[in-house]
């Protein structure tokens, strides 16, 4: 790939990035309302460039979704290869990894909404294999350590997930954990 094409490829990246990023903040202020007009100017780019990019609204919120989950996703694993390095104790990074979802979620709750109003469909399959795999890993290593439940599963903390107060005030969430955190610990 010859100089002037790999300028082209990283512009784009660029641009990408920025189309997220005014998407995320705008859909999250205002809803799925937004125009793409408007998206495109926060991130500074042509309509054109980001129709390039998100053919339609709701492939933009889709990506934008992906995106945060993503970002989850590379948390989790995260804090699995700073127990696996021993570097960290699994309940503890598994605690912080609970309030790190809640807070995103409780954040980003107008994207979710307009992705569910837009018809979205965010691509996981692949995401949430590795958040399943290293979020297993982190609970054995807990249950190893003695940290943490035995009998506690992945499928548990998605049922928390499921059921995090999102929509309540920062000091309701604070009391959620405060209340669930000894249901992950072992007594």
């Amino acid at each position: 790939m010859g100089e002037q094409a790999r300028a082209r490829r990283s512009d784009a990246v660029r641009n990408r990035g920025r189309i997220l990023t005014a998407a995320r903040h705008l859909v999250t202020e205002r809803g799925p309302q937004v125009s793409m007009s408007e998206i495109a100017g926060h991130a500074g780019v042509a309509v054109g460039t980001l129709y390039q990019h998100f053919p339609t609204k709701a492939d933009l919120v889709s990506a934008v979704v992906a995106e945060q989950a993503g970002e989850l996703v590379d948390a989790v694993v995260q804090a699995w290869e700073r127990v696996r390095d021993d570097h960290a104790e699994p309940a503890a990074e598994l605690l912080a990894f609970v309030e790190r979802v809640l807070e995103a979620a409780a954040v980003d709750r107008a994207v979710k909404a307009a992705a569910r109003s837009l018809g979205a469909e965010p691509e996981f399959s692949d995401a949430e294999a590795r958040g399943a795999a290293a979020l297993g890993h982190l609970i054995d290593a807990g249950r190893a350590a003695g940290t943490l439940r035995h009998d506690l599963a992945v499928s548990d903390l998605y049922l928390l997930v499921a059921t995090c107060p999102t929509d309540q005030p920062p000091e309701v969430r604070r009391r959620w954990l405060t209340l669930v955190r000894p249901g992950l610990l072992r007594q």
